[in-house]
């Protein structure tokens, strides 16, 4: 009687590979402030890291085509006054990306499709609500302009940017500082990491913690969690003897992990990149010159080792693109941007096939960019998954759109009657927020963006002339 000893899997043979050095982004100070995001965000169009700047924080923005040598006078993202934490793509616009910062504002920033001749230094909209340093941004899986931010004083905001406005806001949930937050697949949940080592299930829109589990790793060290494709929840973290560790939970059972698997003995902590179409993990930590990857599935021990990537350079951070960016004709399932500690080296993770044809078992249809709900629909209590797209024809990035902010009326917001106090912040008398001094800078700003965008096309009309003149 025949007895099978290897598992089963289109995954077992994936493997990475770095890009060759002309593909490499190189000459960029990646930022050295002490703190444990990513530092790099990337999406089909663009490549944005966190930078050394003086005199407040910086990113730099770059073309994804834009290989090579960055010019040291390559123009930045600034505008924070002290260092960036944090950056985040809109997975429904390409051109939109959210910064955070010690200065204790979000901003939200327009990328223009051409290349800027001077830094950019007015973001779309900022948004202030909290009282310490943001370090943790994350944008609504399928509702459009739905941003989260998480501060140092541990309070998560959830704001619609479209709007400026502050939805929710989740207070005295966390006794100490949040290490991580994620949404699940259709953004109706939030799973939460804490200093105080308890791992929460949050519904943000009841202002509730649904499900919580203490010391789902036992040590001091950062926890990190992320929701899988099934509902489970994947965390890493460290035991008692500072051992690295992973484990996969049931938020209806959390009295029990489904899998707890200890790893090594290292200092830096592992971030989880979850692919829901494949179901695998990479975990990427911080100082580490490797990338583990695992496959999660229903089988015991659920949590399947896959292979690890090594390389001879730490990572100081590193970006993971959407599906949607890969090259579906080199059977692509992830691509990371790997941080150095002047240069970014993208990783290429492929699964070997003969065929040249679409593995449509590799790629089945992933989320798109377009949004599933407007923000007021999510925030009365409709959800909705991800609108899907197929890659058989691979993905081409739609033209720049602009996010255009349109801020209520305060005038006709009136002070609600009687002592009672709303449920959250958002509903406080918007006048009480709006200073006439704020409303005067607005004013001021949006005058000078008027002003820089005529500027800016009287340039254009000035080049046509000169090439009109020039084919004469």
């Amino acid at each position: 009687m025949s007895r099978r000893v290897v598992r089963q899997s289109k995954f077992r043979h994936v493997f990475g590979q770095a890009a060759k050095a002309d593909q490499a982004y190189e000459d960029i100070r990646v930022s050295k402030v002490t703190w444990d995001s990513s530092f790099c965000a990337v999406n089909p169009k663009f490549l944005a890291i966190i930078v050394e700047a003086g005199g407040g924080g910086a990113f730099i923005v770059l073309p994804l085509a834009k290989t090579g040598r960055v010019d040291k006078n390559y123009p930045l993202v600034t505008g924070h006054t002290a260092p960036v934490l944090d950056i985040d793509w809109c997975p429904h616009n390409d051109n939109v990306i959210a910064s955070a910062s010690d200065d204790t504002t979000i901003m939200v920033w327009q990328i223009p499709d051409y290349t800027p001749v001077r830094n950019i230094t007015e973001p779309i909209i900022t948004l202030e609500g909290h009282s310490k340093r943001v370090g943790i941004l994350s944008w609504h899986p399928t509702a459009r302009n739905v941003l989260l931010s998480a501060g140092g004083d541990n309070v998560i905001i959830i704001w619609n940017v479209g709007t400026g406005e502050l939805l929710l806001s989740l207070e005295d949930m966390h006794p100490d500082l949040i290490h991580s937050v994620c949404w699940n697949n259709n953004g109706s949940l939030l799973a939460t990491t804490c200093k105080d080592k308890t791992l929460r299930i949050i519904d943000p829109r009841k202002g509730q913690v649904v499900a919580e589990r203490f010391a789902a790793h036992e040590g001091m060290r950062p926890m990190r969690a992320v929701f899988t494709r099934q509902g489970h929840i994947f965390t890493t973290g460290f035991t008692r003897m500072s051992q690295r560790e992973l484990g996969l939970w049931d938020p209806n059972n959390f009295e029990e992990p489904v899998a707890l698997q200890e790893m090594d003995t290292s200092n830096g902590v592992l971030l989880p990149f979850y692919d829901p179409d494949s179901s695998i993990v990479y975990l990427c930590g911080k100082g580490d010159s490797s990338i583990r990857y695992f496959e999660i599935t229903d089988e015991p021990p659920f949590v399947h080792y896959l292979n690890t990537f090594s390389s001879k350079e730490p990572q100081r951070g590193m970006g993971f693109m959407p599906k949607r960016g890969l090259d579906v004709s080199k059977c692509e399932i992830a691509r990371f941007y790997k941080l150095h500690e002047r240069k970014c080296e993208p990783i290429i993770m492929t699964v070997p096939r003969k065929s040249d044809l679409f593995q449509d078992d590799l790629y089945p249809d992933t989320p798109g960019p377009e949004p599933a709900l407007e923000a007021d629909e999510w925030l009365s209590g409709q959800d909705a998954e991800p609108v899907l797209i197929s890659l058989k024809d691979g993905y081409v990035p739609p033209k720049h759109r602009e996010l255009r902010v349109t801020k209520r009326n305060v005038l006709d917001v009136r002070p609600p009657s009687g002592p009672c106090r709303s449920q959250s912040a958002s509903d406080a008398p918007l006048s009480q927020q709006h200073t006439l001094e704020t409303l005067l800078e607005e004013i001021k700003a949006l005058r000078e963006r008027v002003q820089a965008q005529e500027e800016r096309i009287t340039a254009l009309e000035n080049m046509l002339c000169e090439l009109v003149d020039g084919t004469d």
